[in-house]
């Protein structure tokens, strides 16, 4: 196996800059210099993405950057010993001993153990105490290969004396009990190499001291033993010491729990184990949901406070994002049709799908054939817009109980011609029914009956009988008339359309405004046709003006590198990919760190985009995919055209916000704009 460290991989005493970004750069170029890397900038750009989530620092003067990155070509440490120290963001102040733990994406799990074996290492004062005195490169290196050829050495337990009084009295078995008190502890941080293991060993040694049984589990990089059910259910309390989801958390339901970020379980050990005795004794105190249940208590946290708009909001987007698969598969597939068939297909598909096969081709042979096939597939899915529309905004508001309801409020719906807005007055009627169903006190013979029967029954009698009775007429004359406007814009009303469109999709980058465009579009998707193509249009304008941000940002990542930071550049190259799929997130971290430049300039390009596709007609039967759905584009070069006139005038519109309002350096200092 290759070394994890030689002594070109060590620097002592020396001065390394005056920040963490300087250490760790310094640690990569050695790393890349020893052909351990590929490139220095991508090695950089993610342990130093890792530090910005989560100070590396550790009690005790010692710093432990790590990342895994694609740059990495063999699992390697880097060990620099500092005068002066750099602040990592240690509680009790900087630190002079730095090791740049390196892993590859794909690193093996025996290089991922002696890694983790080295990171616990560093929470024993003798290792570090031989690494502070160490002479020499090559004392160093025998010292960490010694670390990690060795087991981990068992923390001796202190006497009962050494403990403080209030440890001693809370470690104290409880009343009636023989032996010591027994916890349990899971930690995980998302790179699973250090942080895991380090906090494990910390906690451990800090319930030793205590006379504390305290068993972990490590859920890390090198794998991970889950602690058996017989030590759980023994144990009084629970430690979550996670910077990620803790995995079958349900073993520990009803435990009393602490949850804390993975590197107080570092910083903090005794304290934790201390709360965690507490939280013992206390009947009151916080426990770990029962399966099923945490995601329950985690809506109605979140839910209640809501005023009636947010709860509306979160109705609709509810039913938008169920409805979209319904939209996807069958817009693909209706567009698929009309490439095989031809837009004739929509009115020779039923007869070809019931009278013909394989054995017995249509008129026009094969093509045809599977061209009348797709379509009526797309268009079938495409029948489910409006019920699963409906049905998951009564979800959204009623829970399970809603979505009978609110699917048979939506199918009256389109029987009645009242389209999507009709499905979503439907869905509102169901949910808010059910919900006011399900609050009533009734016998307890009869709970049993009303989830599946009582709540479907009375709440579907409510909507759909008010969508047959009173709503579903007028709303189905709104949407005629809707359906009317747009099939009739023209010229400058439909470019002033397409540019509110592309605002709104560049405002807040996947956020409502950009959310209610979005599902505007998507939920008259299936209105289009071969002679009404206004629908589509708008579904290209959205998607065209929606993939501007990132690409924007992305270029101009590449026209003025020194505007962007090394974090930002990086997100540039993703950018690309991410704006080509008509995934709009992809320009938040841009707009994250300098909204007041990138959100206008991304807008200036959207409405561009907008006003250029809804000039020209382009069209769009698919409701997601980016320039990938290229087969499902009407005029695919004004599409291709529009898109690229957008980003190019968003990235020089960044670009020159950056450069407008930069302050200027001193003349004596190389000019770097500096965003402020």
């Amino acid at each position: 196996m290759t070394a994890l460290i030689t002594t070109e991989l060590v620097e002592l005493d020396q001065n390394l800059g005056s920040s963490p970004e300087d250490v760790i750069r310094h640690l990569a170029s050695k790393v890349a210099a020893t052909g351990r890397a590929s490139e220095v900038e991508g090695l950089f750009a993610d342990a130093f993405a890792r530090e910005q989530k989560t100070a590396t620092g550790i009690p005790g003067g010692i710093a432990i950057p790590h990342c895994r990155s694609a740059a990495v070509t063999v699992p390697t440490l880097a060990m620099a010993r500092l005068n002066p120290k750099v602040d990592f963001g240690a509680k009790d102040g900087p630190a002079d001993l730095i090791f740049f733990i390196a892993a590859p994406d794909g690193a093996d799990q025996e290089h991922l153990k002696l890694l983790s074996k080295l990171a616990r290492s560093l929470i024993k004062k003798d290792f570090t105490a031989a690494l502070r005195a160490a002479s020499s490169r090559e004392a160093i290196v025998e010292l960490v290969d010694g670390a990690l050829a060795d087991k981990p050495a068992a923390h001796a337990a202190a006497s009962p004396d050494a403990a403080p009084a209030a440890a001693a009295a809370a470690a104290a078995p409880a009343a009636g009990s023989a032996g010591p008190r027994r916890l349990v502890a899971v930690t995980a941080c998302p790179t699973g190499i250090a942080h895991t293991y380090m906090a494990a060993d910390s906690l451990v040694a800090a319930a030793q001291e205590m006379g504390v049984d305290l068993q972990v589990e490590t859920q890390g990089s090198s794998g991970a033993k889950p602690l058996e059910p017989a030590v759980i259910a023994a144990a009084e309390a629970v430690i979550f010491a996670v910077d990620v989801d803790v995995r079958g958390k349900e073993r520990f339901a009803g435990k009393p729990v602490i949850n804390a970020p993975v590197k107080r379980g570092i910083d903090e050990p005794a304290k934790m184990v201390q709360e965690a005795l507490a939280a013992a004794n206390d009947p009151h105190a916080r426990r770990v949901p029962h399966f099923g249940a945490e995601e329950q208590a985690e809506k109605e946290a979140s839910e209640k406070g809501e005023h009636i708009g947010q709860k509306l909001k979160r109705a609709l987007l509810t039913g938008v994002s169920y409805m979209i698969p319904f939209v996807a598969g069958g817009g693909l597939l209706i567009a698929l049709g009309f490439l095989l068939g031809g837009y004739n297909i929509t009115s020779v598909a039923d007869k070809v799908v019931v009278a013909n096969n394989f054995g017995n081709l249509p008129e026009g042979g094969l093509a045809i054939y599977l061209g009348a096939v797709l379509f009526k597939i797309g268009a079938l899915s495409m029948g489910f817009l409006v019920p699963a529309l409906a049905g998951y905004i009564a979800y959204a508001i009623a829970d399970r109980p809603g979505i009978a309801p609110g699917f048979v409020a939506g199918a009256v719906s389109g029987f009645m011609g009242a389209g999507f807005l009709g499905g979503i007055v439907g869905g509102l009627l169901a949910g808010y029914m059910a919900h006011l169903i399900g609050t009533w006190q009734v016998p307890r013979w009869l709970r049993g009956l009303m989830p599946v029967v009582i709540i479907p029954l009375l709440a579907s009698i409510f909507a759909s009988g008010l969508m047959f009775l009173l709503l579903g007429g007028p709303i189905a004359g709104l949407t005629a008339a809707l359906n009317s406007w747009l099939s009739g814009m023209t010229g400058a009303s439909a470019v002033v359309l397409g540019i509110i469109l592309g605002l709104m999709m560049c405002f807040d980058l996947g956020g409502p405004v950009n959310k209610v465009a979005y599902a505007f579009a998507v939920a008259g998707l299936s209105a289009g046709s071969a002679t009404n193509q206004a629908p589509w249009q708008i579904m290209a304008t959205v998607m065209a003006a929606g993939m501007v941000p990132p690409l924007a940002m992305a270029l101009a990542t590449v026209l003025d590198k020194k505007l962007f930071s090394l974090a930002e550049r990086e997100n540039g190259k993703a950018a690309w990919l991410l704006g080509a799929s008509f995934i709009s997130e992809g320009a938040i971290p841009f707009a994250a760190a300098d909204p007041l430049r990138v959100i206008p300039a991304s807008m200036v390009g959207g409405a561009l985009t907008g006003a250029l596709c809804m000039a020209t007609g382009v069209t769009s039967q698919a409701p997601h995919g980016g320039i990938f759905v290229f087969f499902a584009i009407g005029n695919l070069v004004m599409f291709v055209i529009s898109i690229l006139a957008g980003t190019v005038v968003s990235a020089l519109a960044v670009i020159a916000l950056k450069r407008w309002a930069a302050a200027k350096p001193a003349a004596t200092v190389e000019s770097v704009p500096v965003t402020v």
